[in-house]
């Protein structure tokens, strides 16, 4: 049954967005993803000496530090329309995810009031499971 559902409504989006070509700009697209931190380090740092005028290249290392952001777009070419950063050991639960969803709609009626005043953005969010921020190596 939940296949079928699948598919009904994929059919649905893909003839409205074939029926409209603004569909997907009405798409706001929301997902989270970890960012990590990285320490740049000249050449001179690593201990490769270069001539005191040669550009100073460098390289990067991936450090400990990560946080999660969660960050909501409409596909076109104006960009982000709200992101959080989520705080070392918060969890995101139902209350967390409804605080992020009001500042969305803030932030929706404020970047794109068009979108807003007319009511055409829709939200689509992945289906994850509601977790923890905690360090996981």
């Amino acid at each position: 049954m939940h296949k079928k559902r699948n598919v009904t409504v994929s059919q649905e989006l893909f003839d409205h967005s074939n029926a409209d070509e603004n569909f997907l700009k009405n798409v706001i697209t929301g997902d989270e993803t970890w960012v990590y931190s990285y320490n740049v380090e000249t050449k001179l740092q690593s201990s490769q000496l270069m001539g005191k005028f040669s550009p100073q290249p460098t390289h990067q290392s991936r450090s400990n530090v990560k946080v999660m952001l969660i960050v909501f777009f409409f596909f076109d070419w104006e960009g982000i329309v709200h992101y959080e950063f989520i705080t070392h050991g918060e969890t995101v639960n139902k209350e967390f995810y409804l605080n992020i969803l009001k500042c969305l709609r803030e932030a929706v009626q404020r970047k794109r009031p068009e979108a807003w005043t007319n009511n055409t953005w829709m939200l689509h969010h992945d289906n994850a499971p509601a977790h923890a921020w905690h360090d996981e190596a």
